[in-house]
This record gives C-alpha cells, structure tokens and sequence, in this order.
C-alpha cells in the first residue's frame, strides 16, 4: 500500500510538472521569439498528453471503468455538434467538469482530451487539436483536484470555477495562436489578440455555466450511484495490481 501511494504522489508530480513545462516552453518561445514556435507548442501540447493517459492506463482499468469516460466524451462530441453553429457556446466544460469531480483528475483529463478529439473528427482536425485537447483535459483534471481538496463542497464554488474555466481554455489557445502565427510577437500584439478573444472567452464561460447548472447536482448523483453500484475505478482509490 505505501509503494502504492508513492507511485501515486509520483504520478500526479508528473503531471503538475508537464502542466509547468507547458507554460515554460509558451514564455520561452515568446521571450526569444523563436521561429519554430508553431511546431515547438504543437509537440509540447502533444506530448503533454502523454503522462495524464499513462497513470490512468497504469490503474488497469477494467472495460466497465472506461465505459463512463467513452460515455461522457461521447455526450460532450455530440453536445459540440448541437450547439456548433453558435460559435464557443460549447458544453465540454460542464461535462468534464462533473467527470472530473465523480471520476478523480485523471478521468477528467482523459475526458477532455478525448471529447476534444472527437469533436474534431466532425469539425476537422488540425494544429489546433492536440491544445484543445490538452485545455479541455485541463479543465477536467482541475476539477478533479479541487474536489479531492474539499474545495467544491459548495455548488457556489464548482459555478465559480466553470466561469473561470472558460477563460483559462481560451487563454490557452489564444496563447498558442500569438506565439506560433502573431509576428512580430511584441505586448502589443499580444493585446490586441487577447482583446479579439475576450468576447468568444466570455461566450465560452458563461456557456460553461449555464450548462452546469441544470446537470451538476443530478449527474453526481447518478454518476455516484453508478460508480458504487459497479464498483467503478476513482482516481483517489487505486485499483490494486492484478
């Protein structure tokens, strides 16, 4: 159990440092202004993945604890699909919020990552996949995080967090844009596109929020009940090796 729990704190080490090593690789490609930034960040965010689906494939997850993920990546894709003509009036976030918060961080991550995949597969993929798919799961692991720590314990705070979550997606991607396509990469620059954003980022929060509301409080329930029922995999209780 005790080599279990530092396999653990190991694992979750590992992925609050590719979480930094993102940010790092974004301000140093601005500050030096390097021309292969476009493919620099594109790599970063693709490998940033990596540790995120490694620990959950670690836990050994039986077909039944995947079944909820692939379920709500599958709602997210086709909520994206319906709401699709309304630009960044989305329901990713609400969905990999709640996953985050009944499954753990890394089930939210994967969620993210995978509904933002799929989505793509309709809307055409392209650079801007892997980011999206690393601030979708983002946002889930996130959730997941601030739920172990007791810090969702009011609906007030999980609303809260859903309004800011819509911004930090947005600041994510609209980082990424400046540095691999804005030239010359000055603050001013920077400004402007992150102005041009602003509206399509408020969309996205408020959205965020409207879509949990009506789901929060009746889909952890369900969620709580299915996970107990079937004796499903969470994220703050290992599955013990075969």
């Amino acid at each position: 159990m005790r080599n279990d729990s530092i396999k653990k704190k190991l694992s979750h080490l590992a992925e609050w440092a590719t979480i930094l090593l993102v940010v790092l690789v974004l301000f140093l490609s601005a500050l030096f202004r390097i021309r292969q930034a476009a493919l620099l960040t594109l790599l970063t965010a693709f490998l940033a993945s990596v540790p995120f689906f490694l620990h959950f494939e670690r836990q050994r997850p039986r077909p039944r604890d995947i079944m909820p993920i692939v379920v709500m990546a599958t709602i997210a894709t086709v909520g994206n699909l319906l709401f699709g003509p309304i630009p960044s009036f989305k329901p990713v976030g609400a969905i990999v919020i709640v996953t985050g918060i009944s499954f753990g961080r890394q089930s939210g991550y994967v969620t993210g990552a995978l509904a933002a995949f799929s989505s793509n597969l309709l809307f055409g993929q392209g650079a801007w996949t892997p980011w999206q798919m690393f601030g979708w799961g983002l946002v889930g692991y996130l959730a997941g995080v601030f739920e172990e720590k007791g810090w969702f314990r009011r609906p007030a705070m999980v609303y809260i967090y859903a309004f800011l979550s819509g911004f930090l997606f947005g600041f994510l991607l609209d980082t990424w844009h400046i540095i691999g396509f804005v030239q010359p990469v000055t603050w001013q620059n920077a400004l402007l596109a992150y102005g041009a954003g602003l509206p399509m980022n408020a969309t996205l929060a408020v959205a965020t929020v409207l879509f949990l509301i009506p789901v929060l409080r009746p889909w952890t329930m369900k969620l709580e009940r299915v996970k107990r029922k079937f004796g499903l995999l969470d994220d703050r209780q290992e599955l013990s090796p075969m």
